[in-house]
């Protein structure tokens, strides 16, 4: 008789089962109740886990707020890999502006952007490293580059500018005006 036991590990651990349900907590508080009446204690309570874990993960009430409008863009995910910087761009701005579009996320975004935070957002930094991996590819191609900061300026800002302002209409056909944008402004800098 075999007596030793394997353990099995869930997909993702405990950290990811939580995270998971301090985003849907989050998510069912703020279509319930409104955004300006959710707290960190109110998510906390509602998800079973401590507001000092909430604290420690995401910072701020922003930082979750934010993270949750873009968790199901996950950090780990292939990103766009043309062989051409400027395609690759393009697509991860059309995947970004279907992603933020929808009106769940469009809202914890703008919740988000209420709150004053004074760091850098996990989205943010997110959206940083991303950006930088498809910045390196092109540069080990022998592209000329950008800086990441560059493509959060001129490609991911205005997106998130104009979901949160309703300055312009936010859809797929910007990504490609946007990135046209973005080498047009680096040509005399970096070329």
């Amino acid at each position: 008789m075999n007596t030793h036991t394997v353990q099995v590990k869930r997909p993702g651990g405990r950290s990811a089962h939580v995270q998971a349900q301090v985003r849907a907590a989050l998510e069912a508080l703020v279509a319930e109740e409104g955004r300006e009446r959710v707290t960190v204690p109110a998510v906390a309570e509602r998800a079973g886990v401590s507001a000092s874990s909430i604290y420690r993960r995401w910072g701020d009430l922003s930082g979750l707020l934010a993270e949750t409008a873009t968790a199901r863009l996950d950090p780990n995910r292939p990103l766009p890999d043309t062989g051409d910087l400027r395609r690759d761009l393009e697509a991860w701005a059309r995947e970004l502006i279907a992603h933020m579009t929808q009106p769940g996320h469009k809202a914890l975004l703008k919740a988000a952007a209420a709150l004053d935070n004074q760091e850098d957002t996990h989205c943010l930094r997110n959206r940083k490293v991303e950006a930088g991996v498809m910045i390196e590819r092109a540069h080990r191609r022998g592209e000329p580059t950008l800086a990441p900061q560059q493509v959060i300026d001129h490609l991911v800002a205005p997106i998130v500018f104009r979901l949160l302002f309703g300055a312009d209409a936010v859809t797929p056909a910007l990504a490609e005006t946007l990135v046209a944008a973005l080498f047009r402004a680096a040509a005399p800098a970096d070329r």
